[in-house]
């Protein structure tokens, strides 16, 4: 678990000031305390920045301008749909005697023996939900998967991490190396088959059909 040292401010207007807080390159969020008072904070988005822009998970030693420091993990990011730009944080305090409940990103290390023979490495979880007390908080989860052979999977009851408690369903594959897709090329017969259109037969044309046989009418005598 690593641990960063980030420092922000209390907000002291509320409401509208927010939006205007933005365009200062400052980021309103809150501090949601553990059985404490919620705390509305505000930092720069520069200092925001190593929280979203990275897959680990850090603790946070939250600083503020009051003297006060909290420990917390950052639990939201709210982005502008447009800009992409951070508009609302949520950092969750800590209690160092009691579990929390966080997903953990997953990464995968080594090259697959599956993928030097041909195969396709499949990354199918990316997070995964854990229990742990906050000084068990992993960064990240390495798998590795250099022995990974084609049509062989790992699954959640693979993972061993000491002291943290996966809440997915152990069944569940993480990563998976599957067979090529190969398409079948036509053979010459089945192509020169499939050009060939057989040309349709037209009625009525040829010859005309001769007395007395079906088709034509018959010779009525007085």
């Amino acid at each position: 678990m690593s641990e960063i040292t980030l420092n922000a401010a209390i907000r002291k207007n509320l409401g509208k000031r927010a939006k205007r807080l933005r365009t200062t390159g400052t980021v309103p969020g809150i501090y949601y305390g553990h059985g404490q008072t919620n705390i509305p904070v505000e930092m720069g988005e520069l200092t925001l920045q190593p929280l979203y822009r990275t897959t680990a998970t850090h603790v946070i030693n939250l600083k503020l301008d009051d003297g006060s420091s909290h420990k917390c993990i950052l639990r939201d990011v709210q982005f502008d749909p447009v800009t992409e730009k951070p508009l609302h944080f949520d950092l969750f305090g800590l209690n160092e005697n009691e579990e929390l409940i966080l997903e953990i990103p997953v990464t995968v290390h080594g090259a697959s023996k599956g993928v030097k023979d041909g195969g396709i490495l499949q990354h199918i979880l990316h997070k995964v939900r854990v229990s742990c007390l906050p000084k068990y908080i992993p960064d990240h989860i390495e798998v590795n998967v250099e022995t990974l052979e084609i049509n062989k999977s790992i699954h959640i009851s693979d993972l061993i991490i000491p002291n943290v408690t996966i809440l997915e369903n152990e069944h569940s594959a993480v990563v998976a190396v599957v067979p090529p897709t190969i398409l079948k090329e036509a053979t010459p017969e089945v192509v020169a088959a499939e050009a060939t259109v057989a040309e349709p037969e037209v009625i009525g044309k040829g010859k005309k059909p001769e007395e007395g046989t079906e088709g034509a009418p018959a010779e009525v005598k007085k």
